[in-house]
């Protein structure tokens, strides 16, 4: 369970458990739920959430809450009634002023920020590789020497094409069941969410990549995802969560044959000494 944020989601719960204890009223009630929900989407997970992630789930969280008040009259009525309160009684103007010249001052603020922030190194220097390990890894119980391990699979390519190639073929359904909405439908690092990443996801077309690299190092990454990265590879906000979690070993092995056979790279040889 350590990729919840428990600090987060507890708090957040409790207190939306105090409120509907506490019978408040629906206009308070979906405010504190959308709020509560949209702490829990964004800090509630240990590798972070992209913002246009965020944004798909809100939408659908506001969908609900409101299908939810519209299904009764009563609520209806709690929740549209102090909104026209708001609006239109005497006594709320100086507030409903304040509400009108501050939301387009934030939105104001916020492209000035944007437009005039200054570019600013990165703290320290990142490795855009870093060393494997010199312990061996545990994935799923198996430990892997990473100095030595290679892919269980590829001595297929010459020994049985044809479950070589079921092999690849089932690391095709697990890419793009799991992997292209930030790598992209091409492998080129421009999934539907790579925008929102910071650092963006690897290109793996680009020969910089995955072809510099053993199959060790690749099942290392995916499996172990942003929180298994060491110190010299930050400061990292990746999304890569530990697809270890997910994922059996026979999966990421061959998700990894289909990354080099998709791209036409072929991958760096174990060094033996």
């Amino acid at each position: 369970m350590e990729q919840f944020n428990w600090w987060v989601i507890v708090p957040v719960f409790a207190a939306l458990i105090a409120l509907r204890w506490r019978r408040t009223s629906m206009l308070t009630w979906f405010a504190a739920w959308w709020i509560g929900m949209f702490l829990v989407v964004r800090y509630g997970f240990t590798v972070p959430v992209p913002m246009s992630v965020v944004k798909l789930y809100m939408g659908l969280v506001t969908a609900a809450l409101v299908a939810y008040v519209l299904t009764d009259a009563g609520r209806i009525r709690e929740v549209t009634e102090p909104l026209a309160a708001f609006m239109t009684e005497r006594r709320y103007l100086p507030y409903l002023a304040a509400v009108a010249l501050f939301i387009p001052a934030a939105v104001a603020f916020g492209i000035y920020r944007d437009m005039t922030r200054v570019p600013q190194p990165p703290s320290f220097a990142r490795t855009i590789h870093p060393a494997t390990p010199a312990e061996p890894i545990d994935v799923h119980g198996t430990s892997y020497d990473l100095g030595t391990a290679d892919n269980p699979y590829r001595e297929l390519e010459e020994t049985d094409p044809a479950a070589f190639k079921a092999r690849v073929e089932n690391g095709r359904k697990i890419y793009y069941e799991n992997c292209f909405y930030c790598h992209g439908d091409v492998m080129a690092g421009d999934g539907m969410f790579a925008h929102a990443l910071n650092p963006i996801p690897t290109n793996f077309q680009d020969p910089g990549t995955i072809a510099m690299l053993r199959e060790a190092f690749l099942f290392w990454r995916i499996a172990k995802g942003g929180p298994g990265l060491p110190a010299e590879g930050g400061p990292w906000a990746s999304a890569m969560p530990a697809w270890e979690n997910f994922l059996s070993e026979d999966e990421m092995w061959n998700v990894i044959l289909f990354l080099y056979e998709f791209t036409g790279h072929r991958p760096r040889a174990v060094e033996l000494h």
